[in-house]
């Protein structure tokens, strides 16, 4: 079956992707708080196709790892490759469905998106939340506004999102826990996002 850490890092891909949920063994950062929409929030879901290549810190900054997320805004897809992983996910919003390919063992699970929450549409403000703006920064190049929102044990987080929808930084407690190292807004092409023909299915372990 399909191993814990493969769900923890596909939970990680799909709060990038603007679910309102947040992963927090991946350092992600989405509100979860259930509710009228907050009277101001930032734009979670990305509105333009991008490639995104991420540094993941450890909550006590010792170690850190690479994923890229590749995100196509007219079909809702999202592809999550880690670094050096012959695993990787693609997530399709319009079926809700989460794939999970593991090419070094020819396997592909393929299972309903975790949680009930819905997919806020690309270019709208975050459905569900609180949030509060802190400011702006400049990571990767790029301008983004800091929100401090909380993750599900409550803790303070701040978010750094642009204008349209990309998450380029986590901070927790001052320590910076998901950072953007490059960003480039290119169309991202079908074939990304298509299981490769010849694997095995299999059933998903349990998150």
């Amino acid at each position: 079956m399909v191993s814990r850490s493969a769900f923890a890092v596909a939970a990680f891909g799909l709060a990038l992707a603007g679910m309102p949920a947040y992963a927090q063994q991946a350092g992600t950062a989405q509100a979860i708080t259930a509710g009228d929409p907050p009277a101001e929030a930032p734009a979670i879901t990305p509105s333009v196709d991008v490639d995104v290549e991420y540094e993941l810190a450890s909550p006590q900054g010792d170690v850190s790892t690479r994923q890229r997320m590749r995100w196509q805004v007219a079909t809702l897809r999202q592809r999550l490759d880690p670094d050096k992983s012959s695993v990787f996910m693609i997530t399709s919003w319009r079926d809700r469905t989460l794939s999970v390919v593991d090419l070094g063992r020819k396997k592909d699970s393929i299972m309903p998106v975790p949680g009930t929450q819905q997919l806020t549409p690309p270019g709208q403000p975050a459905m569900v939340g609180s949030y509060a703006r802190l400011g702006s920064s400049v990571v990767a190049g790029e301008q983004c506004t800091i929100w401090r929102t909380k993750d599900t044990d409550g803790h303070p987080t701040d978010a750094c999102y642009t204008a349209d929808g990309l998450l380029l930084q986590v901070a927790q407690g001052g320590q910076i826990t998901v950072r953007a190292l490059s960003v480039q807004r290119v169309a991202q092409p079908d074939s990304l996002f298509v299981i490769p023909p010849g694997l095995q299915q299999e059933a998903p372990a349990h998150p």
